[in-house]
């Protein structure tokens, strides 16, 4: 899994949906997730920490939440399947631990309001991201194969602490 960050919400050009962008800690990789105009609303109102006069249902749930003294640990964006996202709350109660399915717009709108991780599963983001830092992305791939061009079976076997004269 990987922490991500909200960086914001963008428009498509051409659908003008509200998109909310995760980015990843080295701002590397980006995740596009196509989002309604009232969770826009919700994640934006979090990003700016507004408080509306009266609870609009993300702050209801956390309002609950810290009634019933539960904690919201992490939301986890799980999986990608017919280009819809799935995503849990992972949330603590007292000594017990329970996964609540949700989609990743509210418990992304949930997350910002108490201050809770963001995290993403690799597989989501090898089939979902976009690069964001190309010429970074091109120098770590020119590292790697200068580091394989040098590199020679003997080191193998001495950087994996195998003395083939035990074997």
């Amino acid at each position: 899994m990987i922490e991500m960050k909200v960086a914001g919400i963008a428009l498509d050009a051409i659908t003008r949906s509200p998109i909310v962008l995760l980015k990843d800690g080295s701002d590397r990789r980006a995740l596009p997730i196509y989002i309604g105009q009232d969770q826009a609303k919700a994640i934006i109102g979090a990003l700016e920490q507004q408080k509306p006069p009266r609870p609009l249902t993300h702050d209801l749930i956390v309002n609950i939440m810290d009634a019933w003294e539960m904690q919201l640990e992490r939301i986890i964006i799980h999986s990608l399947q017919d280009n819809t996202f799935y995503a849990i709350l992972s949330v603590k109660i007292g000594e017990n631990k329970k996964e609540i399915d949700c989609r990743p717009s509210d418990a992304i709108a949930i997350a910002l309001r108490t201050g809770s991780p963001i995290w993403v599963m690799e597989e989501v983001i090898a089939d979902a991201s976009i690069p964001v830092d190309r010429d970074a992305d091109e120098e770590e791939r020119r590292a790697f194969k200068e580091f394989l061009s040098t590199l020679r079976p003997e080191d193998l076997i001495q950087r994996g602490g195998i003395n083939p004269e035990e074997s």
